[in-house]
């Protein structure tokens, strides 16, 4: 283009130094004119080789920049042509470290790469100017690789000091690093600890089975042992299955328990057991005689389901009980202006047994009498003999009780009785081994659950037909006693098995009432049980009643003295009652008072010295008539306390300061 000095010359060096401005600019920014970058890629030594190039004006080597001041004197004031000023581009080499890989990728800024060009762009005829031709834009290049430089600097400098801490705090031994055995790594602050995955132990195709009893000491140590190795045991009780008694005399020559079997194979009982285990023998000993199926030989388990055949007599009366069910006229009828259902008189049964078996009125009474005293049947009012007349009368399973009874299903038990003892006896074997197979070590906790599926709680349930009527009268009282406080903790573990342990007072007092057994012909709860048998017919808690009123046939089995220990040998099913546990006749007032000392070295008492206060159970408050006064309550506590306590009890009492005793909170909640 030409510039003429009328016109535009004074425009011509305008743009002519704003073209040198704008160089001068990017010089600056790109640290003394850095212009155009080419990455000739990674050297051998991990360096990566930058070229940069410098542009520098052709008029910077001449002394400057031709102006209308430096013309020849002569000349015209038109320049034909002014050119633009060329660019000369100096290569440096700058050397750049190569951020580690593990960095992240630098990105270019917008902008900086230029777009593809088309063919419309190509055609278009392009300035010679600067700012026209140059493609980069050269401030942006210079911020992009000075903000790049320091980030590549400070994560240098990162990575440095990782390795450096971790060269402090992390001990690996790299010699040993192929060793696969490393069990152990220590991080600063973290310890790490590998298990090395054991061979899985050979699996017994054996069966190990023991025969045992209830409440015998070394079998519950052979069967605490089997559970602690994790071992698969068949348990034969013999007192739950009283005809593998015999089998145990056959393969054994002797009805000693425990004995162990491996298969066919006998080992032995305890002292056998612990011989192997410790000479360390058992293990192979179980390999050796365990590595086959158990042979037909060997003991088989309990068959589940089904009870032992025992023989049981059917009772004389059975057949005279039998013609009077059918020809008795049994009807409901109006007595004292009450009705009375399903009964009959006695002068209706009388005339029966006469036509029937051809014998005299005086033979029918003694027969009715005989049904009476087998509680085949009673007065309505249950506190008559059996009389000719217009009296009353009506069979057991009639009563207006039974259908509340959970130990009868639908009609009586019709064979002879058994004694008492024994069927008590039975029931303390039973609910032993439910104990030791379905409660925790410290009786604390039952796992109702499992004793409602159990083979032995079917085997009770059924066990507990034959109470209906046995005789009761027959029992001495240290015999009672046990008998009614084994039925008291037998009938809790049913009735929670059955309807559940309730929560509120109302459902309380009505649980301990309306679950019953028919025993002996007549129904008992477990209210009845405790305040009206063990306590001597007296007022349960909060009640102005006596269990048994008077006249009641019940008030003769009544224990003619309370007992105070009898509170701490009935568990009613809560965490706060004592541990379950079932008696015999024989000792039975020196497990009384271990069960009381167990309960009172417990949570259930403890002494505050400095405050002089005794927190006792909520139980001493609610039978305090059978403990006497407070004074004489402490004092008879004493003898069931551990040295401890008794020796703060006793500093307490004999200070003759006041004692404060107040009474623990009652948790209701099952004992599961």
């Amino acid at each position: 283009m030409e510039l003429t000095a009328n016109g535009n010359h004074q425009d011509a060096a305008v743009k002519l130094a704003g073209e040198e401005e704008l160089l001068q600019a990017g010089e600056k920014s790109c640290d003394k004119s850095i212009g155009k970058v080419s990455d000739r890629g990674a050297r051998d030594d991990g360096l990566l080789e930058v070229v940069i190039g410098v542009e520098k004006q052709e008029g910077e080597e001449m002394g400057g920049v031709l102006t209308t001041g430096d013309r020849p004197e002569g000349e015209r004031e038109t320049v034909s042509a002014v050119e633009a000023p060329k660019v000369i581009i100096e290569q440096k080499k700058i050397t750049v470290i190569q951020p580690h890989s593990l960095l992240p990728k630098p990105e270019a800024p917008p902008g900086f790469f230029t777009a593809p060009q088309t063919e419309d762009f190509a055609a278009m005829k392009r300035s010679k100017s600067l700012t026209d031709g140059l493609v980069m834009d050269v401030p942006a290049i210079g911020k992009f690789i000075k903000d790049r430089s320091n980030s590549f600097s400070a994560a240098i400098v990162r990575r440095l000091s990782s390795l450096t801490d971790s060269a402090d705090g992390y001990e690996y031994d790299y010699s040993d690093s192929s060793n696969p055995d490393v069990t152990e790594i220590n991080l600063s602050g973290l310890k790490v600890i590998v298990e090395m995955k054991s061979e899985p132990e050979k699996a017994l195709k054996g069966m190990i089975s023991f025969f045992s009893r209830s409440n015998c000491r070394d079998c519950r140590a052979v069967r605490n042992f089997f559970r602690e190795r994790g071992l698969t045991f068949v348990e034969i009780n013999v007192d739950v299955y009283p005809l593998r008694e015999k089998e145990l005399v056959a393969r054994t020559g002797s009805s000693q328990v425990p004995v162990i079997f491996f298969n066919e194979k006998q080992l032995g009982g305890l002292v056998a057991l612990n011989s192997l285990r410790n000479s360390g023998l058992l293990e192979r000993r179980m390999e050796e005689m365990l590595a086959q199926k158990y042979p037909p030989e060997a003991p088989a388990p309990p068959v589940y389901g089904f009870d032992d055949p025992e023989e049981a007599a059917a009772d004389e009366m059975v057949a005279v009980v039998k013609v009077l069910r059918q020809r008795l006229p049994i009807q409901d009828r109006l007595m004292k202006m009450k009705i009375v259902k399903n009964c009959f008189s006695g002068a209706e049964m009388v005339e029966v047994l006469i036509h029937h078996f051809d014998c005299g009125r005086k033979k029918a009474v003694e027969v009715g009498k005989q049904l009476v005293k087998k509680h085949f049947i009673h007065h309505v009012s249950g506190d008559h003999d059996f009389e000719d007349g217009n009296n009353f009368y009506r069979f057991l399973e009639h009563e207006p009780f039974i259908h509340r009874c959970f130990n009868f299903q639908g009609s009586t038990n019709d064979n002879e009785p058994k004694p008492a003892a024994l069927i008590g006896s039975r029931i303390t074997k039973i609910m032993t081994a439910i104990l030791e197979s379905y409660a925790s070590d410290d009786r604390q906790h039952l796992n109702y659950s499992a004793i409602s599926k159990s083979e032995e709680f079917r085997r009770y349930v059924n066990l507990s037909h034959e109470l209906h009527r046995v005789d009761l009268t027959a029992l001495s009282q240290d015999e009672r006693l046990a008998f009614f406080l084994n039925l008291y903790n037998a009938m809790v573990i049913h009735a929670v098995i059955r309807v559940g342990l309730p929560e509120g007072i109302i459902d309380r007092r009505s649980f301990y009432s309306d679950f019953q057994y028919v025993v002996g012909g007549r129904p008992y709860s477990l209210t009845t049980i405790l305040n009206g048998i063990l306590r001597n017919n007296r007022r349960a808690p909060y009640s102005l009643a006596k269990p048994f009123r008077n006249g009641d046939p019940r008030v003769e089995l009544s224990l003619p003295k309370v007992n105070p220990l009898i509170h701490f040998g009935l568990c009613n099913g809560t965490r706060s009652s004592p541990r379950v546990r079932f008696f015999s006749s024989q000792g039975l007032e020196a497990e009384l008072r271990c069960a009381a000392r167990e309960f009172f070295q417990s949570d259930a008492m403890s002494v505050e010295l400095d405050k002089r206060t005794v927190k006792l159970t909520r139980i001493i408050k609610w039978f305090s008539s059978d403990f006497g006064n407070d004074k004489k309550i402490l004092r008879w506590i004493i003898n069931y306390l551990d040295a401890t306590k008794a020796g703060l009890l006793t500093h307490l009492l004999n200070d003759g300061g006041p004692i404060s005793i107040v009474y623990q909170d009652y948790d209701w909640s099952v004992n599961c």
